[in-house]
């Protein structure tokens, strides 16, 4: 209503201005800070929204140990899907080479790891190509499809 009344004399045309300078920068403080505050909330919300996309459920998770001239455990039964890590703790190198071909760590120094994900149910019978006599074997079950939320 004050910007359309019309000032009788200056003085009140200058008290007019005085009062409406102070809330007009208020405001101009406030939207600015809405603004900030809206694109910040869509930066995040994007954020999340690709972050959604990508991630998924860890794949399950076993692991071989590789000591005194043996697998542990000498049998594995995982479901499929799982990631199988095989860990090498002895002095010498080993590796674990699938009798089909599946899968091949090459020389695994001490310490050294090697990872496999298996995807297909069945048997896979190992060994250690640098000492033969070292065998194991993992037993793949089909995985079992997780109830759905309705």
């Amino acid at each position: 209503m004050l910007l359309f009344a019309r000032p009788v004399n200056r003085e009140s045309t200058l008290s007019i201005y005085r009062m409406q300078a102070p809330t007009l920068i208020r405001l101009g403080g406030l939207m600015r800070f809405i603004v900030l505050m809206a694109a910040a909330a869509a930066i995040l919300m994007a954020g999340s929204a690709l972050a959604d996309t990508t991630a998924g459920p860890p794949a399950p998770a076993a692991q071989i140990i590789i000591e005194n001239y043996t697998f542990r455990p000498a049998t594995l039964t995982i479901a499929a899907g799982t990631k199988v890590t095989w860990k090498n703790l002895d002095d010498d190198p080993h590796t674990a080479t699938d009798d089909s071909g599946a899968f091949d760590s090459k020389g695994l120094a001490q310490g050294d790891s090697f990872s496999f994900v298996f995807t297909k149910p069945g048997t896979y019978n190992y060994h250690c190509t640098v000492h033969p006599f070292m065998k194991a074997s993992i037993v793949v079950v089909a995985s079992t499809p997780s109830p759905q939320k309705k």
